[in-house]
């Protein structure tokens, strides 16, 4: 099957924007020759570079909350333009918070208070798509206010900032900041606006590695134009699939790693692309954390379904492996992706034989139980209403819908529309149901957990047994969940992460413990508004 070859001109880029309207063409098991336009020469081959890790971003100040005594780290992040090495010779602009890709690492113990101030330092439109560059910051997977979680059109133009108010409550577990911009999303995250944010507790500290054993691992998809810019192919807001896969930020890198359990959080940043990881060696991976931390029970897998935005974290045990040997992490993709030559391979384990702290009691347990959470707790008896939801693209309008309505619907109404209304704490069952051809749809929901229930009405896989905020709703499946909606009140989004479906237009937002016509104090766009930036 030939794809359709919808571009935008990026810097000397791959093509320009098709015809507007066109239709997608459904994607099956698609494979094609290349996407990227590089010389031979300027290719990435995979594991010839070394992994990298995000710096740690380091507090600028602390204090004390005077309202409830907690411990408060204030942070400061710019989004900048920059240049990054992520071709062998050629070197490819980005966007990032502070320059680089991904972003600085936020990590914090649960019960300390973050403020993130995120200037937007960008150039006045974007290098490659030619929107103005104005930016929303969501901490993807926290139960923040309103106001503080990167509504769409709550909108921090250039020149200006605003300070985000994280509570960090919530159980041990790895979340990611990146753009949420209203119908730019796709673009701003694929230019390098997205970071991991990571909370510790002490339960997880207890029972899995730390330190230079707990491993963030970003994972994307990118393309390439000849002069090394990045390349953009949306297929007609269908998805982008590039041909590199990055990790970190680096093509297909090598990670050297003792004879140990090392524990890694895993991220699939793509804008579009799942991915199925496997090990080459045939051993398992141990799935130990789903979005909304530790499951109640560890899951061994010899594969497993990732969408974009999900958080897996997954223990390796390297022990019985020998000196030199190299362990591949591999793809085996799932339906609705395109394959490249190498987009079955992410990255590789070179074993060295450095002597194992043994006194870490991480090193070679592999545990069992885990930890409950309230949401895993729930049951369905507790549930006072089921809604229901199909994930569709509208022929007519040529926009991707979540029931009948998109952005498009939640703009014209002044903000008001809402697709559901749960009280504060309501327990409810919400069901997606994906019945077209060709496409898959990472379901998000900001400010819960959930539950996954059932797909088809058969279990779900063993490894979203877990607290989830994003889940898998691939080609004829139905997936039925259970939320409890709460801590906050207010107006919160919903939305499809395969990004170029929330730009164009798979988002809507739900409202929880608001009466109509109530004034909402927590306004997403008008309570906490972004301020210029004078510097200080």
């Amino acid at each position: 099957m030939a794809l359709t070859r919808r571009q935008f001109l990026l810097a000397g880029g791959v093509g320009v924007l098709g015809a507007a309207g066109a239709l997608a063409i459904p994607l099956a098991n698609v494979d094609a020759k290349s996407a990227s336009r590089l010389s031979t020469a300027d290719m990435p081959r995979p594991y010839l570079t070394a992994l990298t890790r995000a710096p740690i971003l380091q507090p600028n100040a602390t204090g004390i909350d005077p309202v409830d005594g907690h411990p408060v780290q204030y942070y400061t992040v710019t989004q900048m333009a920059a240049v990054a090495a992520i071709l062998p010779r050629l070197r490819t602009p980005i966007l990032g918070y502070n320059g680089i890709f991904p972003g600085p690492t936020i990590s914090v113990e649960r019960g300390t208070k973050a403020v993130l101030r995120v200037r937007n330092q960008l150039p006045l439109r974007h290098p490659f798509g030619g929107h103005l560059l104005a930016t929303s910051t969501h901490l993807h997977g926290s139960a923040s206010l309103p106001q503080f979680d990167g509504y769409a059109s709550d909108l921090t133009n250039r020149g200006f900032k605003k300070d985000y108010q994280y509570p960090n409550y919530q159980q041990a577990r790895t979340l990611w900041y990146h753009d949420h911009s209203v119908h730019t999303t796709a673009l701003n995250v694929y230019a390098g606006l997205a970071a991991q944010y990571h909370v510790h507790d002490p339960q997880e500290r207890q029972l899995l590695p730390q330190g230079e054993f707990d491993v963030a691992l970003t994972i994307n998809d990118a393309m390439f134009a000849a002069n090394g810019s990045l390349g953009y192919d949306h297929n007609s807001h269908s998805g982008l699939w590039g041909d590199v896969i990055l990790v970190n930020g680096k093509p297909w890198p090598t990670m050297k790693v003792q004879r140990r359990v090392y524990r890694f959080r895993i991220l699939n940043a793509s804008i579009s692309r799942s991915l199925r990881p496997t090990l080459s060696t045939g051993d398992p991976l141990i799935v130990v954390a789903t979005d909304g931390g530790l499951m109640p029970v560890a899951r061994s897998v010899s594969s497993y379904r990732h969408a974009s935005a999900e958080r897996y974290e997954v223990l390796i045990d390297f022990r019985k492996y020998t000196n030199g040997q190299r362990i591949l992490l591999r793809n085996l993709s799932n339906d609705n992706n395109v394959a490249y030559a190498n987009t079955d391979k992410i990255m590789a384990f070179d074993v060295v034989d450095t002597p194992v702290n043994t006194g870490d009691p991480t090193w070679n347990t592999i545990p069992t139980v885990l930890a409950g959470s309230e949401i895993m707790s729930l049951t369905t008896a507790q549930s006072t209403k089921t809604r229901r939801f199909r994930v569709k693209r509208n022929d007519r309008t040529n926009l991707w819908t979540i029931g009948e309505d998109t952005w498009q619907d939640v703009v014209a109404s002044g903000f008001r529309k809402v697709v559901a209304d749960p009280g504060l704490n309501a327990v409810e069952i919400w069901e997606f149901e994906n019945s077209s051809d060709g496409w898959f749809h990472p379901i998000h929901m900001h400010l819960v957990d959930f539950q996954v229930l059932s797909r088809n009405g058969q279990a779900p896989f063993p490894y979203e047994l877990g607290p989830k905020d994003t889940v898998y709703v691939g080609e004829r499946e139905i997936v039925r969940v259970l939320v409890k909606f709460g801590p906050h009140r207010g107006k919160y989004i919903m939305h499809c992460h395969n990004l170029p479906h929330e730009d164009h237009d798979m988002m809507v937002q739900f409202s929880v413990g608001l009466a109509d016509g109530e004034v909402d104090a927590n306004d997403p766009i008008t309570a906490a508004p972004a301020s210029w930036d004078d510097g200080s």
